[in-house]
């Protein structure tokens, strides 16, 4: 059985090709098509936005970083862990107990951990991290407070999102602003741990700032024999490469696929009903045909050749009606043919008779004429003509008159002799 058996053969393969191409279109904006939305705070390494860490993701790559995406389960990043593991984790969202044993397993077995924001804090052993005091959004000067390598990183800014609780003395503040820790850093079994208040010196839009890459760096540790994670396991995304198409190319998608289906039902409606053939198309009328015929004469800048149709035509007719069937005359040649064929009909003929017929042979050769001198040379041949058609009609009539007084005298005198 054929797909949509109903339709036409041409309709339904109209309808294949219609809908292919539309899906296709629909699948290639949805690929193409960027999502520009600058107000996602999501530090991820694929966003490109503000807010986005995909110019730090590549800054490393490309600085020779061995670094890698991690989407797959945290324990299974856990179970190969070792010194040479370093891990980054930016502004991440915990959903269960196993995550921050997993980060646990990655520091006790010798690993490196960069978290940032209140929720990272408490992805982190031994972590200390709260809401700040006083909620302030605009960016905030960093001052340094240590004396390890980490404090030396320069210049940093940072909108800080949580604070530290200090009562541990092996936890040590690099950072600081309006006194509270913004950078905190310790070890923790034969590990390390490096914790930001928010990852706005990792972003994009503050990644050139000042010391804020330089600051980046110290927190990751050298970068020979390591192997460095940029986790978006945590996320809260599903981590797939269409789940970056959302947004309005998705919504272009959709509608695409509401539209193709309307399209379908529409179709199949219109041939539900009986099948009839189309009315033939209505000929032109002879006024669309004129006004056609002189739109072509008038593109072609072809006067002449209009005054030429026309004086032909009016020299044929004349000379048939003169007798002179076949013959070749010019304009004074005819006139004076006219005027005698027709010599009680000059005085209907106009003086200019013969100028006027002189002047349309004249420009059915001539290639300068202009289109309102043509039109009026025709309209005074068919003055002219119309002159002529009068005057052979009465020609016959009086012929007639004549005839029927010849028949009656020709009776009378009969009957007189008989």
């Amino acid at each position: 059985m054929n797909f949509l058996s109903s339709l036409d053969a041409k309709d339904r393969k109209l309808l294949l090709w219609c809908v292919g191409v539309g899906l296709a279109l629909a699948i290639l904006t949805g690929f193409l098509m960027p999502t520009n939305d600058n107000d996602n705070p999501l530090p991820s390494s694929y966003l490109a936005d503000r807010h986005g860490a995909r110019a730090a993701y590549e800054t490393l790559l490309r600085s020779g970083y061995q670094i890698q995406r991690w989407e797959r389960p945290l324990s299974d990043l856990a179970q190969t862990a070792g010194p040479d593991t370093v891990v980054i984790f930016a502004e991440p969202f915990v959903r269960d107990a196993g995550d921050i044993q997993a980060v646990r397993t990655i520091v006790e077995r010798g690993g490196r951990v960069l978290a940032t924001g209140l929720v990272g804090g408490y992805l982190l052993p031994d972590g200390a991290s709260s809401a700040p005091k006083d909620f302030d959004f605009s960016a905030c000067q960093l001052q340094p407070q240590g004396l390890d390598a980490l404090a030396d990183s320069g210049l940093v800014w940072m909108r800080t999102e949580a604070t530290w609780r200090l009562g541990n003395p092996v936890q040590r503040v690099e950072y600081a602003c309006a006194g509270q820790p913004a950078v905190v850093e310790y070890g923790w079994g034969k590990g390390h741990v490096v914790w930001w208040a928010s990852s706005t010196p990792l972003e994009n839009a503050s990644l050139t700032r000042a010391g804020d890459l330089t600051l980046l760096l110290n927190s990751l540790g050298p970068r020979a024999g390591h192997h460095f994670y940029w986790d978006e396991s945590l996320h809260g995304d599903v981590r797939s490469v269409l789940s970056y198409a959302a947004g309005p190319s998705l919504t272009l998608l959709l509608c695409g696929l509401l539209g193709l289906g309307l399209l379908v039902v529409f179709s199949f409606s219109r041939r539900s009903g009986p099948l009839r053939e189309l009315p033939a198309p209505a000929r032109a009328t002879p006024v669309e045909f004129l006004e056609a015929l002189g739109s072509l004469y008038k593109n072609a800048g072809a006067a002449s050749t209009a005054v030429a149709i026309a004086w032909d035509g009016f020299r044929a007719r004349s000379l048939q009606r003169c007798g002179l069937h076949g013959c070749r005359m010019g304009a004074a040649e005819l006139a004076a043919a006219i005027r005698r064929r027709f010599g009680h009909a000059n005085a209907s003929l106009p003086p200019d008779f013969e100028a006027d017929l002189a002047a349309c042979e004249e420009a059915s050769w001539s290639e300068t004429v202009q289109p309102r001198a043509a039109l009026r040379l025709i309209q005074k041949l068919n003055d002219h003509e119309e002159r002529l058609i009068a005057a052979v009609k009465s020609a016959l009539d009086r012929f007639a008159v004549d005839g029927a007084q010849s028949i009656q005298n020709h009776s009378r005198q009969q009957e007189r002799a008989s």
